[in-house]
C-alpha cells in the first residue's frame, strides 16, 4: 500500500465522572469524529474512563500504539481531580514538568484577572517531560501535545480552539483546501446559517473568527475541505444564504 492509499487512524479517551454519570452529556465525540474527518483521517474508536489513574494510563496505552493518533478531552483544568496529565506522563514513563512558554501563557492571561496565576491554576502549565503545547486562544490554558498523543480541554467550546490551530498540521491527512469569505457580519447573527451549512456539507468545517475593527464588528468564515468541488459547493451555499439574509460579504475575507 502505498503512503497515499493508507488510511490514517486516530482514537479517543473521553475522562470524566461527570461524563459517566450522566450530569454532562459529552459533545467532543462528535466535534472530534467531524474534525478528523475533514482531515482525511478516520476516528476509529472512542473510550470513556473515569477520573482513575489506572484507568486513563490503561487506556493511553492500549490506544496511542494501536492508532495513529490519540487524543485525550477533559482532566487537564487546574483542580486536584484533574489528573490527566499525571496519567498520560506515567503512560509515557516521563515525568511532569512545568512547561516555561504555557507559564508565560498563563501568567499573562491572569496578570489583570482577580487572583492572579495561583498555585492552582500554575497547574495548567504542566505537562509530560517533551510535550509540545496546542494554542487556546479562548482561555490561555493550553492543550498537550506528546508524539501522536493530544491532551484536550473538556469544555467543547475550548476543545474547538485546539483543534483549530492543529487543523492542517497532522501528518498523513489529505491537503486541505480552504476559502475565505468575510464581512461586517455579527457572528451571532448568521450561527444557525453556519451549522445549516456545514451540515449540509459533511465534507467540510466552518471556522468563524469575529473581530472589531474600526468601531464595527465583522468576522471572516474559513471553509474548510480535502474536495474541491465539495469546497466550492460550500462556498457557494454560504454565500447564498449570507445574500438571502440581506448581509454583503467579500471573497477572500477582510
Amino acid at each position: 500500500m502505498s503512503t497515499s492509499d493508507r488510511i490514517w487512524t486516530a482514537a479517543l479517551v473521553v475522562i470524566g465522572d461527570e461524563i459517566l454519570s450522566g450530569r454532562t452529556h459529552d459533545k467532543n465525540i462528535a466535534q472530534i469524529a467531524s474534525w478528523l474527518q475533514v482531515q482525511g483521517i478516520r476516528l476509529k474508536e472512542v473510550r470513556v474512563v473515569s477520573d482513575d489513574m489506572d484507568a486513563i494510563v490503561a487506556a493511553v496505552n492500549a490506544l496511542r500504539h494501536q492508532y495513529d493518533y490519540l487524543f485525550t478531552t477533559g482532566g487537564i483544568g487546574p483542580t486536584h481531580d484533574d489528573i490527566t496529565v499525571d496519567a498520560v506522563a506515567q503512560a509515557l514513563g516521563v515525568p511532569v514538568v512545568i512547561h516555561p512558554e504555557a507559564r508565560a501563557i498563563l501568567e499573562e492571561y491572569y496578570r489583570d484577572r482577580p487572583g492572579g496565576l495561583t498555585d492552582a491554576r500554575l497547574r495548567m502549565a504542566r505537562v509530560p517531560q517533551g510535550a509540545d503545547l496546542i494554542p487556546n486562544r479562548m482561555s490561555g490554558a493550553p492543550g498537550i501535545k506528546h508524539g501522536n498523543v493530544h491532551l484536550m480541554a473538556g469544555v467543547p467550546t475550548i476543545t474547538a480552539q485546539m483543534l483549530d490551530a492543529l487543523t492542517g498540521t497532522l501528518e498523513g491527512g489529505a491537503p486541505l483546501l480552504s476559502e475565505t469569505v468575510g464581512g461586517w457580519i455579527k457572528e451571532s447573527e448568521v450561527a444557525d446559517l453556519l451549522r445549516e451549512v456545514e451540515k449540509a456539507h459533511a465534507d467540510c468545517q466552518i471556522g468563524s473568527y469575529p473581530f472589531f475593527r474600526e468601531g464595527q464588528t465583522g468576522a471572516n468564515f474559513v471553509i474548510r475541505s480535502t474536495d474541491a468541488d465539495a469546497l466550492a459547493s460550500c462556498v457557494d451555499t454560504l454565500c447564498e444564504g449570507l445574500g438571502e439574509m440581506g448581509f454583503d460579504f467579500t471573497p477572500g475575507g477582510i
